[in-house]
């Protein structure tokens, strides 16, 4: 609603905003250098670069096939729906990101395995089933690896420091 407000605002009429994604009717008229201050006032982003596009395509497509528990296939889906090879996906997040897609998968899991834990509703095994991990030791070594600490030492923090999904890279 943001984006549509800050848009309609700039007499920009707006067809769809999604994750990640506007579409604007192509008739509009837009002043990107002014759009981009608007959207960064507000803490938002404009992405223009081709390249830039496919990096927030695949963070957006992977934050959606977490958000509906598809951890087992996950980089094969991501495949198929941007309609991409695997190896140039990976070249391309890497090569932008200063990481491989991998680690940042691992560092998303490592944010969803900190909410679970502020939930309290799963033992750390179940949070590692719902995860996809084999074991839960595998998951307690790629957390501390991660922050620093056990998953037991961050539960009793109560003090939880997590990022927003756009921050994690």
């Amino acid at each position: 609603m943001v984006i549509t407000n800050l848009l309609e605002d700039q007499g920009i009429e707006v067809e769809s905003v999604e994750l990640g994604k506007v579409v604007v009717k192509s008739d509009s008229e837009i002043d990107e250098l002014k759009l981009s201050k608007i959207f960064n006032e507000q803490g938002f982003e404009l992405i223009l670069e081709s390249s830039e596009v496919l990096i927030e395509q695949i963070k957006t497509t992977i934050i959606q096939l977490l958000e509906n528990d598809m951890f087992d296939s996950l980089l094969t889906h991501l495949s198929k729906k941007l309609g991409k090879n695997y190896a140039f996906l990976s070249k391309t997040f890497s090569k932008s990101e200063g990481i491989t897609l991998e680690k940042y998968l691992i560092n998303l899991k490592v944010e969803k395995v900190k909410e679970y834990i502020q939930l309290g509703e799963l033992n750390f095994s179940e949070i590692a089933y719902n995860l996809n991990y084999a074991s839960s030791s595998h998951l307690a070594r790629q957390f501390k690896n991660i922050t620093g600490m056990s998953m037991t030492a961050y539960k009793k923090l109560q003090q939880w420091d997590r990022k927003t999904l756009d921050q994690i890279v």
